[in-house]
């Protein structure tokens, strides 16, 4: 019995449920508190073991109560690994919980002011999505030329690795540095009204890199250092690539998958800082 008892106690650092599946309240300590008592007090007719007592440690003099039984009937023992399904279910969760927290309380100051931001911001935003990546107006925005310093520190920053990625390299700066701004606000700041506007900039810098590939093929738009790619071959990165890869076909297919794809997580933006705006105000300082 003392062997069983022992080995019933190391069971007991899983987690501990009840029959009906609810977890019991105190845990496993419980547990063991309740086993120890056990030997000393029968937990169906509250009889005190006496030392004059005979008859097997595991039962109780009285009412004949075998306590091994009574255990698998009043406690189950969850070792179990979580599945796929709840391991998922979990990662959800969090994810839920860290994008959509909100400080507490929050001043009403820093609250209309990320109201007028916001307004601003999906006003701009609108502007881009009803731009026409075929026709490259977005090339003559402000924000082009804020991806535009990007884009060209990331040939610089890819260049160790190949000729290809170094050609990449510029898309990839200008998408990144959204991107690495948006973790940090989340990770570091905590701050998802702030994540939610580099959500936008990701976004619209997709949309800003749809003209350039739509024009791989035609090699008409003005490149810097005023040239076009028709104007000096081996120039334009997105000819480049799509040649490499033997996609040069489908430039104007990927550039519309690319800036659809920029619209749809502009309008994710719109919806992300709105809710996170919502959930602030009902945390406006009184």
């Amino acid at each position: 019995m003392i062997r069983n008892f022992n080995s019933f106690c190391k069971l007991s650092v899983g987690t501990v449920r009840n029959r009906d599946g609810s977890r019991l309240q105190n845990g496993p300590t419980e547990v063991w508190t309740t086993l120890k008592d056990m030997y000393e007090t029968c937990p169906e007719c509250d009889y005190r073991r006496q030392a004059s007592d005979e008859g097997p440690l595991d039962r109780c003099p009285r009412c004949g109560l075998i306590f091994s039984k009574w255990m698998k009937t009043r406690f189950h023992v969850d070792t179990t690994v979580p599945g796929k399904e709840e391991s998922t279910a979990r990662f959800f969760q969090r994810l839920k919980a860290t994008v959509l927290y909100v400080p507490s309380p929050i001043d009403p100051l820093v609250f209309y002011g990320r109201l007028l931001l916001y307004v601003a911001f999906v006003v701009w935003g609108f502007r881009f999505i009803q731009m026409s990546f075929t026709t490259n107006e977005i090339g003559a925005s402000f924000m082009h030329n804020v991806n535009l310093v990007f884009h060209e520190a990331g040939h610089w920053i890819f260049r160790p690795f190949g000729n290809f990625i170094t050609v990449l390299g510029g898309t990839l700066g200008q998408l990144l540095m959204p991107l690495i701004a948006l973790i940090a606000l989340i990770r570091q700041n905590r701050d998802n009204f702030g994540a939610s506007l580099g959500l936008w900039w990701f976004a619209q810098s997709m949309m800003d890199v749809a003209p350039y590939v739509n024009d791989a093929r035609a090699g008409q738009l003005m490149l810097l250092g005023g040239v076009t790619g028709r104007d000096m071959p081996g120039v334009h990165d997105w000819h480049n690539i799509l040649s490499t890869l033997g996609w040069l076909h489908l430039d104007h297919r990927i550039a519309a998958g690319i800036d659809f794809t920029g619209e749809l997580l502009m309008w994710l933006a719109f919806l992300w800082g709105g809710y996170i705006l919502y959930l602030q105000r009902r945390e406006l300082r009184r």
